[in-house]
């Protein structure tokens, strides 16, 4: 019974804690933010305390106002030519360019990247796991493909942050009924997490070769 107690109680203060923890870590990063003001305008000087959290929101003003001022024809000739600049850098020129790349994909609202879960046969025929498309192949390899493919991202467990690209036939892989979060909780929590309602996977799929012939 004492045992049943201490796990209950485990079960509500861990993913607390570790929630006010990643939050505390989050803003105290943020809050390194304001270390570029000068000490004489800095807020602990001003007011003569700290107040936690005035970084995420200097950091939100400025987001807000770079993007209220790139969407005026000034602002864009700043950016075209602030770009232009770090275009005729050798090596800043790769890192920035593949950077917004993945970023203008990522984030722009047209995009195609990971808005799609899918099931795909990894790393071997038989096992299965959950992956996120990410496009189609470029037309330099698409050309040696001799049916269509698309480029799909599998992340790892727990760390979805790496992972491997893979490009498949697109008529090996399988569109899953759920959503982009759910799936990262599935694969972050490694099955534990199930998704909200029930993704139903085509019976031809999961069955092996000698029961489809059966």
């Amino acid at each position: 019974m004492l045992r049943r107690y201490l796990v209950t109680g485990l079960l509500l203060w861990v993913p607390l804690g570790i929630t006010l923890w990643v939050l505390s870590f989050l803003l105290g990063t943020l809050d390194q933010v304001l270390l570029i003001l000068p000490s004489q305008y800095q807020p602990d000087a001003l007011l003569g305390f700290h107040i936690p959290g005035l970084g995420l929101v200097l950091v939100f003003v400025i987001l807000l106002a770079t993007g209220l001022v790139s969407r005026n024809l000034f602002g864009q000739q700043i950016v075209q030519g602030w770009e232009s600049l770090l275009a005729r850098i050798p090596v800043v020129k790769s890192i920035y360019s593949s950077v917004k790349q993945v970023s203008d994909t990522l984030l722009s609202e047209s995009g195609t990247a990971f808005r799609k879960a899918l099931l795909v046969e990894y790393p071997r025929e038989g096992a299965w796991t959950i992956a996120f498309q990410t496009g189609t192949p470029a037309g330099s390899v698409a050309k040696y493909f001799t049916e269509e493919h698309v480029s799909v991202y599998v992340p790892t467990t727990p760390n979805p942050t790496s992972g491997f690209f893979l490009m498949l036939p697109k008529s090996k892989v399988i569109e899953l009924e759920m959503t982009v979060d759910e799936a990262l909780k599935y694969i972050i929590s490694m099955g534990v997490v199930l998704p909200d309602g029930h993704v139903v996977i085509p019976e031809r799929v999961l069955l092996p070769d000698r029961d489809r012939r059966g």
